[in-house]
């Protein structure tokens, strides 16, 4: 069984334990903190960054495209029916959108709420800057437009398949919603592909998650939100 080094709310953590669980591969999952720089994580990846996967006899593998690129060599099934559209240009669509959850909307969104909600709480350093969080929702309300814009023209977020664009799109969500962040009643198509994606058996996981001290929103585990 694979050792996923992750933290609860990451989500990179998330979209590798989400296309694991679509994939049929339940990992052991351990816990660490890269804000604390835990040393189970620093003794392996001196960057202190998750996701890392420890795996059979291999060298631990770290970072998201690392561990994504392993996954899918070792775990996807026959091509055609896995994450990735075997289709040139549905797969340029579905790297754009993952690009745009991991890159862009990290970049202005998840990692500020992250770092202000959890990180500062890790490591003790206060109340979070209520600057930079009004700032994250302002640009979390101008991505969840184009989102919305998206799926009401297309089912899925590159196409009219799931991807792993959506898995990651949903493990950055999903992390804000736990911490009550994503504005649902406001933008409906972004809803209801929301409540599609975590009625999928591979999502139960991530709704059981909990964080010490810390209670998920009301809509965090509610399949019907």
């Amino acid at each position: 069984m694979p050792i996923l080094l992750q933290h609860r709310l990451d989500p990179a953590s998330r979209l590798i334990r989400l296309i694991l669980a679509e994939y049929g591969v339940e990992p052991e999952l351990e816990d660490v903190s890269h804000w604390r720089r835990d040393d189970r994580l620093t003794d392996i990846n001196p960057a202190a960054t998750v996701p890392v996967l420890l795996d059979k006899d291999l060298p631990p593998l770290i970072g998201l495209s690392a561990v994504l690129h392993f996954v899918e060599n070792e775990h996807a099934p026959a091509e055609g029916a896995g994450l990735v559209p075997v289709d040139v240009a549905d797969r340029a669509e579905m790297w754009r959108m993952y690009d745009w959850a991991n890159i862009r909307l990290n970049d202005e969104v998840t990692r500020y709420i992250l770092d202000e909600k959890i990180g500062k709480r890790e490591l003790k350093h206060g109340a979070p800057d209520a600057s930079s969080s009004r700032a994250a929702k302002v640009n979390l309300g101008e991505h969840m437009q184009y989102f919305a814009y998206l799926f009401a023209t297309r089912r899925w977020l590159a196409g009219n398949a799931m991807t792993i664009a959506d898995l990651a799109l949903a493990a950055h969500l999903s992390a804000l919603d736990y911490l009550g962040e994503v504005p649902w009643d406001e933008y409906d198509e972004v809803k209801l592909w929301f409540a599609r994606i975590k009625s999928r058996p591979g999502f139960r996981t991530l709704l059981a998650d909990r964080v010490v001290g810390m209670l998920p929103s009301r809509t965090y585990a509610d399949l019907d939100f």
